[in-house]
């Protein structure tokens, strides 16, 4: 993909579709790993060690970090390259792919999951862990009833937002055959509901049954 490409909307929507797809899969990487939360301290501990002490976690968080900054930034320009395109033609786009909440709000469900990412990475990965570990930090965390329901909810969007941009990256990149996009469609829409369910029964779990204060 040349640069000339990328200067194009195509070109950035199939970025941005790469993109997404990249951080789906470390979406899910991710979940697995939190999932050991459920098997104590030790499990979550050991983990979180394993990677910290890996020397190639840090290059692997600048690229990560690199793609979720192009994908945020590609996402906004193309949703400005298109309210500027013409109306009767976005209309026409509109009706002709089937308009969804998901759809509709990922301008939005984007902006709510980058302010997320900013306050999981304080709350967690930049949080003091002097004389504790991450699995205190976490599980002290989420005591808290406001931001669990808070968690709930941005998870709930990530959710929203995986539903839609994983089957539309396929479209996007030209591999929406009509004889495989029923599948895809379905099974982006599984994966949103199973990502968002998946990552809110953390907190949920810990404040129900890790919460020393509840009888």
């Amino acid at each position: 993909m040349t640069f000339r490409a990328l200067s194009l909307s195509i070109g950035k929507k199939q970025l941005m579709a790469l993109t997404g797809l990249a951080l789906t899969g470390f979406l899910i990487a991710h979940l697995a790993g939190n999932f050991l939360v459920f098997l104590g301290p030790d499990a979550f501990n050991g983990y979180s060690a394993s990677l910290e002490h890996n020397p190639l976690i840090i290059p692997a968080e600048l690229v990560l970090l690199l793609v979720y900054a192009l994908h945020v930034f590609l996402g906004i320009a193309v949703t400005i390259e298109n309210r500027k395109a013409r109306p009767e033609r976005y209309v026409y786009k509109q009706r002709e792919g089937g308009k969804t909440l998901a759809s509709a709000t990922m301008l939005y469900s984007g902006l709510i999951i980058f302010v997320f990412v900013v306050l999981h990475l304080m709350t967690f990965k930049f949080a003091d862990r002097e004389g504790t570990t991450l699995y205190d930090i976490e599980v002290r965390v989420f005591q808290s009833l406001p931001y669990v329901i808070w968690y709930v909810f941005a998870v709930g969007v990530v959710g929203l937002h995986v539903s839609h941009g994983f089957q539309s990256s396929f479209r996007t990149l030209g591999l929406a055959h009509p004889k495989y996009m029923r599948i895809i469609d379905r099974s982006s829409r599984i994966l949103g509901l199973a990502l968002a369910v998946g990552y809110a029964a953390i907190p949920i779990w810990v404040y129900f049954f890790k919460n020393p204060t509840l009888p």
